[in-house]
């Protein structure tokens, strides 16, 4: 049995003994006292049923004869009296010294209350009915020889407590009892102690601050001590408030085993991580969002046997839940081995619902499908159960994981399963963030969503952004980082450098997506307080709060996925490294890959891994030479070769278009040559899984695969180069 269920036990079971004293002498005052007799009664019923559960049958027997006397005593059918009173007295002390024993040894002793269980039976009228043979027969032979008969029956005459001998008492308890190593306390005194240590934290800042302007060696030795100190204090209250997520997951294994039942299917809880601790707040908050998504995938995720049979899986489901701490927050992950969700029948029902528009759903990738399950009202279950299936759910999972600054993200592979990642920080009340400013203006960022700090020297800053359909991005160690100069997203206007003609750049992640913050200046880190908004600024979805600054100002605190969607921001996953590496694409492969999305000629979709992606370009058209029978452009101080994907693969020819548009090119980079292929268009950047089938065989391409639910070809790039001229391929 877990050591931690049993302390909290004993810790309950003790506090309830000293009420049990106080009631009882307040019952003999006034025995018609029918509110405490029904107090007792929950109290021993309590003991009675914990007890019952953890195994402890000696305890249970005697707990139970108790219980049925003070049913009497409640329903009235028996009247409190001197001998009942004596009676449950002796109850209670005979309980306390088992629980000591449980405290002890683990178990609830070698008793013998067979006389005090008979006298209790008596006194319900009943007797000296089976009780008190129930009880002896449940019990193990004692070690020694039982006492005499005569002091038993002494003991029953007399209300003075029970002799007992020293081999059946149970082992003196030299160690601090479990009851006396802890305190409950309301959470509301937790909460407001909070709150002052966060106002603490506030006049720390300041003090440390002022002290920056002070030459006062004693004052200084103050002030850091006073920071070290509010620091531990800090910690200590965080601490009480720490909660393990079990506490949440401990009735998931009963709504799964309900569920499947209800559904008709099989399936296994697996858990991990239930030790991970959050802050009671958010503990609180989750409860409801993760029971929906537990509920959810048992209802829609797992199929019933006979359909996973049928699939070739095992006909038991299994539900998977992981917590874990990273990067200082909490990550929650529900997954489930099931159908997965199909994006062509949530596209289909969001459609039909008038959710989305069809024209706007046929262009949506099938990330930004499954997404759609979030809608309010979205629903794919073909009638209303019990269960699901009125609309509600997913969206209420994703607006209370937001609402305490959380973030959620949805995959799933149709036919092999669906996983919900929720991240959610550890507290909501005082967090690290970097202080950055921004036309004057000091702004607060959570570190939890800081990967790193760029800083261009003026020099290179106007060379190093980029610009693919005017969105300006920086190429960061071989990657596109997509930027958003906060002073445009918060619409305060300006040049979007540092003073000093430098390019600071935050380099942020918000809803597992990587983007580059563009700042005037960055300040140090520092510990804030988080105020929330007032509700008549709640619709600004820039900003997740506001904090006050060592210097007594105010300073707002960034909202990353909402400054990211603000901005419109479009870009991969996390970016993952890619430097030296050779995409090889195969037939039959499945992987998940980052690809650049083309147009080629009038109407072919193309993708290009984005590790043979050098630079992309948009060269004036009249710029282009020939050099021999090749065309090329001057760039960078080089001549750079020009192959025409679409006349290489056959691709139908475009629309003839404005002759001064510039030309679309893609730079490849290999053993130190450079060639540039012409597409019609940039579309975009994804990343998704890529199975290649070879249908057909085709010069310039390595197959097909579906890209954001639309067919998709893949260039083979060295292929398309050496059909234009295998000198250009050359080492």
């Amino acid at each position: 049995m877990d050591d931690d269920i049993v302390k909290e036990v004993l810790v309950e079971s003790h506090e309830n003994l000293d009420q049990l004293d106080r009631d009882f002498v307040a019952l003999e005052a006034d025995p018609t006292a029918r509110g405490q007799i029904a107090g007792i009664f929950r109290t021993i019923h309590t003991i009675k049923g914990t007890s019952g559960f953890l195994g402890f049958s000696g305890l249970e027997s005697l707990t139970h004869v108790a219980e049925n006397l003070l049913s009497q005593l409640r329903e009235g059918t028996r009247l409190l009296d001197a001998d009942i009173v004596t009676a449950l007295l002796q109850t209670v002390d005979a309980v306390r010294e088992m629980l000591a024993s449980i405290e002890a040894t683990g178990t609830d002793g070698q008793r013998d209350d067979s006389a005090l269980i008979a006298r209790l039976a008596r006194l319900q009228g009943k007797g000296d009915d089976h009780a008190a043979h129930k009880q002896a027969s449940h019990r193990p032979a004692p070690a020694v020889p039982a006492p005499a008969p005569a002091p038993a029956a002494a003991h029953v005459a007399s209300p003075a407590p029970m002799p007992k001998s020293k081999e059946l008492a149970p082992p003196e308890v030299t160690a601090t009892a479990v009851s006396d190593t802890s305190v409950r306390v309301d959470v509301g005194l937790l909460d407001r102690l909070m709150n002052l240590v966060g106002e603490l934290v506030l006049a720390r800042n300041q003090i440390l601050q002022f002290g920056s302007t002070v030459k006062d060696g004693a004052f200084h030795g103050t002030s850091q001590r006073l920071n070290l100190l509010t620091t531990e204090l800090q910690e200590g209250v965080m601490k009480t408030r720490m909660q393990p997520i079990g506490n949440v997951w401990s009735k998931f294994p009963r709504v799964v085993r309900d569920l499947a039942v209800t559904c008709g299917k099989q399936v296994r809880i697996e858990m991990e991580g239930e030790d991970t601790e959050l802050d009671r707040t958010i503990i609180e908050a989750i409860k409801d969002p993760l029971t929906h998504a537990v509920r959810n995938s048992i209802d829609h995720g797992i199929e019933r046997p006979e359909v996973r049979v049928a699939a070739g899986k095992p006909a038991q489901g299994r539900l998977f839940l992981r917590a874990f701490h990273e990067g200082g927050q909490v990550n929650i992950e529900i997954s489930d081995d099931g159908g997965g969700i199909d994006p062509i029948k949530v596209r289909d029902r969001a459609v039909a619902r008038g959710l989305v528009p069809a024209d706007r759903a046929q262009r949506m990738s099938e990330r930004e499908l499954v997404s759609l399950v979030f809608l309010p009202g979205f629903s794919t279950a073909e009638k209303v159960t019990n269960v699901s299936g009125r609309g509600v759910g997913m969206d209420v999972v994703k607006t209370n994981i937001e609402r305490i600054g959380g973030t959620v993200e949805l995959t799933s592979r149709h036919g092999f399963g669906t996983s919900l990642r929720v991240k959610i920080p550890l507290t909501l009340a005082i967090i690290p963030a970097l202080v950055v400013t921004t036309r004057s203006e000091r702004y607060a960022i959570p570190q939890v969503n800081l990967l790193e700090l760029v800083r261009i020297e003026p020099k290179a800053a106007a060379r190093a952004v980029e610009s693919i359909h005017g969105v300006p991005v920086f190429r960061l160690r071989g990657n596109l980082l997509p930027l958003v100069y906060l002073g445009a997203a918060l619409e305060l206007g300006g040049p979007g450098t540092a003073p000093d003609g430098s390019l600071c750049i935050v380099v942020l992640s918000a809803d597992d997506r990587t983007f580059g913050l563009v700042v005037d200046g960055v300040h140090d880190t520092e510990e804030i307080v988080v105020k929330p908004l007032g509700k008549e600024l709640k619709g600004l979805t820039a900003f997740a709060g506001a904090t006050i600054m060592g210097d007594g100002k105010v300073a707002l605190i960034l909202d990353v996925l909402g400054i990211a969607q603000r901005a419109n921001v479009v870009s991969s996953s996390k970016d993952r490294k890619r430097e030296g590496a050779d995409t090889d694409l195969a037939p039959g492969t499945e992987d998940k890959q980052a690809l650049l999305l083309v147009r080629v000629g009038a109407d072919m979709r193309m993708a290009i891994p984005l590790a043979m992606v050098a630079r992309l370009e948009e060269l004036p058209r009249r710029g282009v030479e020939r050099a021999g029978r090749h065309q090329v452009v001057q760039y960078r101080e080089q001549l750079l070769p020009l192959v025409d994907v679409a006349t290489v693969v056959g691709a139908s020819a475009a629309v003839q278009g404005d002759a001064d548009a510039p030309l679309q090119v893609v730079v490849h980079a290999r053993n130190g040559r450079r060639v540039g292929l012409v597409v019609e268009q940039i579309v975009d950047i994804v990343e998704d899984f890529v199975r290649i089938e070879r249908p057909f065989a085709q010069r310039g391409i390595v197959g097909a695969t579906v890209v954001e639910g639309r067919v998709t070809n893949l260039l083979d790039v060295e292929g398309v180069i050496d059909a234009c001229d295998p000198s250009l391929s050359a080492a």
